[in-house]
Parts: structure tokens; C-alpha cells; sequence
């Protein structure tokens, strides 16, 4: 890092960096326009707190910022070795932003095997504090290193800074009553006030948070506090570290607002409570654990006091099926999971297709298949979500494309629903689940009205002149069928995944009433009113369109940045809905020479594309269990430009 701001450097996108000045004490301040940190460690290290703590500050601070969490599947794999290393990567800057970041300006490791499984991430130059307490013969030996890299000469290129933070940490907890062991696993802490020193990161709200969290233990609060406060003071006086850093907030970077730092599954959460309270309906959450899902059901059980009810089942077809049983009691019905549980669940999505009862089935991606990837990234449920059930049972399908999205997401998943009296299945992924970035909180006023009206008494006449109830006799506009809640005199109907008769409900088997619901309930789908694709084409001379859906927004974003940084002419779009596709989808399509579709899966989406539009889209694919990286995807955008 140091030899990035020598002097100054154009960053990917587009900025530029390296004033330096003295401040009124003996240490140089830079000031930079961005920075990447990534603290790595074993998974009991504390990493994720470390990292989270360092965001909250940082978002409290008013800079831009996103996120991106690492950690392993097991709960405890073994110490000190590769499989269990655990990173939490910030990417923060004074200005907007889109991405985690390429690659760290910071490392910290706090072992062996936390340097050896991110050391090829580290671009020369950059910085890398090491806890060299860790680095002994045996820890070493566990992650392959012969010798000690911090002897060998094979960390030259870097600005390393040895620091024996367990020592340190172990001596400013030295008057606590606690075991050596206890008082080294606050090292973290030490480590977060080291780097809260380097970079002039408020200090209160993490003193806080310790404070609060540690409330029935408050030994342990101070140590940990005190541990904190030792590091910023190590920073401070020691030698090694001449030079501190500023990063100034983002102001142009956000709209008027009162804003928070949010991830993908809290704000997903919020938008489903909202769209309850919108709908005026009692939320109800059906759901089995499964990562990276699970966060969901967590939050929603906090808020009874909005009328939400959370049932964590036995499995995820008793979750799915409790869900569906409250949609057909009136509730606005919700059930999370991920790919494997979406299989599962398949069967009873097809019944609610069948019952045409509004359902919101929230599926966070994950690398598969089977078990697959628990804690990694991907998108590779697409085709599972459109076509994932046994006959025609056409759904609804939404994908949020960053963190804070995922609360408008939510809301327009449920306006369908709600709206089209259909299932709907929402896909976001675990890059967005837990990763995070500022989020304007909206107004009530801004939201949009979900309310519905339940049917209230016959809704049809038959031709002697009686008055009846018929469950199947749809709105005009929208196709949808009435929502009778059930206890409502006179609105008795079957219900069931045997074939029903067109507007009476009745079970039927005759060939061409199925043909026709079959057909009616596509239509149904088809004709849902989705916005028209937006496309960023500045210049209007692109002969080239990137088409992304999901989480790929952001690098997608940060790799245009930079082409047209480097006076490229490209065009962008990017789906929210991927059934149905917005109406001027093929118009746009057909517009350009050259469609890319990037994708972390093996091309699902321009699979979709190239059936229904004709149009040959090429591929980029990535299916790693990470994010795609902006530089990655700028090469590849420009070698179809030349192309």
C-alpha cells in the first residue's frame, strides 16, 4: 500500500490518491480516496466480529463501503490449518462504490494459515500485519511452510509489519483475572484497535457494542475494551507504524437520507415486515435452518411486536407446507431456504401454483450440488426456479442485485404475490446475504400499497338466479382468482392439488378444462406488469451490452466504470425480473451486435435468453464459490468489444 500512495496512482475505477500531510504530532496522516482491509484468521479468531465492528464504524463514519465475509462450512475445523481460515473483507472509500474489492491493500493475519491461504490475493506492495506469536515450527509445518516466510525473503515485495499481538494483548490484560488463555482471545479486539488507529475509525460505538454484548460478564467487557484500547495506543506510539490513514466520508456518494449499514439478509427481513405492514397482513414465516438462510428466520422471530410469527419446522416441507397453510388462512406466507431446500420443496410449490394462493419462497443460493458449498457464493438455481417442478407450474421469480436491494426486493415479490394470488420465488445469494453496504432508510409514505381485498360474499350467479361463491372466477385485469379466508360463511371451496374445474373449483379431469387452466394459469404469468429493462448506454455508440441478473451487478458495474474510464463505449442492463422478462427485453437485445451475460453459474440465464430471444448471447462464466472481480470482468468485456 505504502508504495501505492508514493505518489499518486489511478485506482480501477477511477480515482486518485496519495496526498500526504503532517499532522500537529510526530506521525504522517495520508490521506486516501479508498481501501481495502481483509482480516484473516482461524474461525475462532473472531474474525466476522472483527470485521463487522470495523464496518459499523466505518458506516457510522459516513464512508461508502461493501463487504465481503469468508468463512468455512464447518463449525470448528481443526486450528491453524487452511480449511479453517475465516476473512472478512471492507472495502470503504469517500466516494460511491460497488464492490468488496479486487484485492486487499491490507492483510491481517493471525496465523500461518491465514497468510498462506490469502497471501495470492495480496498485490505487491501491499501491507500485511502478522500476529508472529502464531509462527512457530508446528503452526507452520500444519500449512506447508519449510521455513518461516517471515525470514525468507519470500515477503520482500510487501510493507510487512511483525507484531506479537498475543504478547501484547497477554500484557494489557495482565491485571484482569483471567487465564492466559482467556485474555488471548481478545487478541482480535487488539488487532481491531490497532487498524482503528491506522485508519481514524471512531472508537465509542465499539466500546459500546462490547459493553452491551458482554453486559452479564462485565470482566469480560472490560478486557476486551481494554484490549481494544491497548491496540489503537500500540498504533499510536509504536516506531513501525509512521503513517496513519484518512479516508473521508462519501458525502456526494449518498442522497439526503438517514442511513445505516445493512446486509442483504437483514434487509431482506425489514422488506418482508414492511410488506406486511403495507399489506396490513400478519407475516408468517415457515422455515428450516439452512446456511446461508438462516439469518432470516433469526431476525423475523425479534418482531412479534409486528405482527410477525416465525415457525421454525422439523424439516423444509413441514416449513413450506405451515407456509402455504397460512396463506390460505389470510396471512402474507413466507418461506427461506437454499438450493437444496428448494428441492425439497418443490412438490408444494407446484401446489400452491395449483391453488394459486400467494407464497414468498426465498431461496439464498449457495454452491452446489447437493450439500454442495454451504458458506460459498453462486447463482445456479435459475433454471431450478423456473422449471424445478413436475408439470407446468409457472412462478414469479425476483432477484435483488446488492445488499440494501434486497429490501426492495421483497417488497415487489410480495406486490406480486399479493396482486397475482401466485407463488413467487425470490433469488438473492450468500455474496449478498452477508455482505453489507449503507442503506437509506425509506419512509412509509415512500412504500407502496400492498393491500388486498379478501372475498366477502357469492361472486357469481348461476342461470336460475342463484347467487354463489366460485373460487376459480377471475379479476379480468390480473387473472387472479379471490382470496376466501376459510370460516368465511358461504365462501366454501375444495382445495387440493387434484385439476379444478374453471370457476366452480370442482375436481376435474376433462382433458380440455385442463388444457385451459394450464394455459390460464401461463397467462397469468406472463401478464404480470413488470417494469421495462433500463439500459446505461451514455454515449449511445456501444455496439456491446453486458446483461446481468443478481448479485453480478456490482461487479458488473465496476467493470463498465472502468472501460469507459479507459473511453470504451459499452451499454449495460441489468434484470430484477427474470420471469416474466420485461416486456422490451428483445427490443433491447436485438439492439446491439455483441450480448455478454456474465454469471456464476455455467450460463443459465443466457440459456433463458437465447430460447426465447434468438439472440446469441455469449457466456461468461464463473462457478468458484466467490464473486466475480471487476478487473476480471473488464478484460473479459473488452475482449468482446475487439471481438
Amino acid at each position: 500500500m505504502t508504495s501505492q500512495v508514493s505518489s499518486p496512482a489511478e485506482h480501477a475505477d477511477g480515482a486518485v490518491v496519495g496526498e500526504q500531510r503532517k499532522p500537529a504530532g510526530t506521525k504522517d496522516v495520508r490521506r486516501l480516496d479508498r481501501v481495502i482491509i481483509r482480516f484473516a484468521g482461524d474461525s475462532g479468531d473472531g474474525m466476522q466480529l472483527t470485521g463487522d465492528r470495523f464496518t459499523s464504524e466505518t458506516a457510522s463514519f459516513g464512508n461508502d463501503l461493501s463487504t465481503l465475509p469468508n468463512f468455512p462450512a464447518e463449525i470448528r475445523a481443526p486450528a491453524g490449518t487452511l480449511p479453517g481460515v475465516s476473512s472478512f473483507q471492507l472495502h470503504f472509500a469517500d466516494h460511491d462504490i460497488l464492490t468488496p474489492g479486487d484485492a486487499p491493500n491490507v492483510l491481517v493475519a493471525m496465523n500461518p494459515a491465514a497468510l498462506k491461504a490469502n497471501i495470492a490475493d495480496v498485490p505487491r506492495g501491499a501491507e500485511i500485519i502478522v500476529n508472529t506469536d502464531e509462527f512457530t515450527k508446528r503452526a507452520m509445518h500444519k500449512v506447508g511452510y519449510p521455513t518461516s516466510p517471515l525470514e525468507d525473503g519470500s515477503l520482500d515485495g510487501f510493507s510487512v509489519h511483525p507484531v506479537p499481538l498475543t504478547t501484547l494483548t497477554v500484557e494489557a490484560l495482565k491485571d484482569f483475572d483471567l487465564t492466559r488463555k482467556e485474555a488471548e482471545r481478545s487478541k482480535n479486539m487488539f488487532a481491531l484497535g490497532l487498524l482503528s488507529w491506522m485508519y481514524h475509525r471512531p472508537t465509542e460505538g465499539t466500546e459500546k457494542f462490547l459493553t452491551a454484548k458482554f453486559a452479564k460478564k462485565p470482566d469480560i467487557a472490560a478486557a476486551n475494551i481494554a484490549a481494544f484500547r491497548a491496540g489503537w495506543n500500540f498504533g499510536e506510539t509504536t516506531e513501525d507504524f509512521a503513517v496513519s490513514y484518512e479516508i473521508a466520508p462519501a458525502t456526494a456518494a449518498f442522497p439526503a437520507g438517514t442511513y445505516r449499514n445493512i446486509s442483504g439478509n437483514l434487509a431482506l427481513s425489514y422488506g418482508l415486515i414492511a410488506a406486511g405492514r403495507q399489506a396490513d397482513l400478519p407475516l408468517y414465516l415457515g422455515s428450516y435452518p439452512i446456511t446461508p438462510a438462516s439469518d432470516i428466520l433469526h431476525e423475523l422471530s425479534r418482531h412479534k411486536n409486528f405482527g410477525v410469527r416465525t415457525f421454525q419446522a422439523e424439516d423444509e416441507i413441514a416449513g413450506i407446507g405451515a407456509a402455504l397453510g397460512a396463506a390460505f388462512g389470510g396471512s402474507l406466507a413466507v418461506t427461506t431456504t437454499s438450493g437444496p431446500g428448494v428441492a425439497l420443496k418443490s412438490e408444494t410449490i407446484g401446489l400452491a401454483v395449483s391453488l394459486e394462493l400467494p407464497l414468498l419462497v426465498i431461496d439464498i443460493q449457495r454452491g452446489g450440488p447437493s450439500t454442495g458449498l454451504p458458506t460459498k457464493t453462486e447463482q445456479a438455481d435459475l433454471l431450478q426456479a423456473m422449471f424445478g417442478r413436475n408439470g407446468e407450474a409457472p412462478v414469479p421469480i425476483v432477484a435483488p442485485q446488492t445488499p440494501a436491494d434486497c429490501f426492495d426486493a421483497a417488497i415487489e415479490a410480495a406486490r406480486i404475490a399479493l396482486t397475482y394470488r401466485t407463488p413467487v420465488l425470490l433469488l438473492s445469494d450468500g455474496y449478498l446475504a452477508n455482505g453489507s453496504e449503507p442503506w437509506r432508510i425509506p419512509d412509509t409514505d415512500e412504500l407502496p400499497d400492498l393491500q388486498v381485498q379478501f372475498a366477502q360474499g357469492p361472486n357469481h350467479t348461476l342461470d336460475d338466479g342463484t347467487d354463489v361463491f366460485w373460487p376459480y372466477k377471475r379479476d379480468p385485469h390480473t387473472l387472479a382468482r379471490p382470496w376466501a379466508i376459510p370460516g368465511t360463511p358461504g365462501l366454501e371451496h375444495r382445495i387440493g392439488g387434484i385439476e379444478k374445474q374453471d370457476g366452480t373449483g370442482n375436481i376435474s379431469y376433462d382433458p380440455a378444462n385442463h388444457d385451459f387452466m394450464v394455459r390460464t394459469r401461463q397467462a397469468k404469468i406472463d401478464g404480470i406488469d413488470v417494469p421495462d429493462i433500463e439500459v446505461d448506454d451514455p454515449s449511445g455508440a456501444a455496439t456491446t451490452l453486458v446483461l446481468g441478473w443478481g448479485s453480478t451487478y456490482g461487479p458488473i458495474t465496476a467493470a463498465v466504470r472502468r472501460l469507459r474510464g479507459a473511453g470504451e463505449a459499452i451499454a449495460q442492463a441489468h434484470l430484477r425480473h427474470l420471469n416474466p422478462f420485461p416486456r422490451n427485453l428483445g427490443a433491447v437485445l436485438t439492439a446491439y451486435e455483441t450480448v455478454v451475460i456474465p454469471e456464476m453459474n455455467l450460463g443459465q440465464l443466457a440459456t433463458l435468453v437465447r430460447a426465447k430471444y434468438l439472440v446469441d448471447a455469449h457466456s461468461y462464466n464463473q462457478v468458484n464459490g466467490m464473486p466475480f472481480k471487476a478487473e476480471q470482468l473488464a478484460t473479459a468485456l473488452k475482449e468482446a468489444i475487439d471481438g
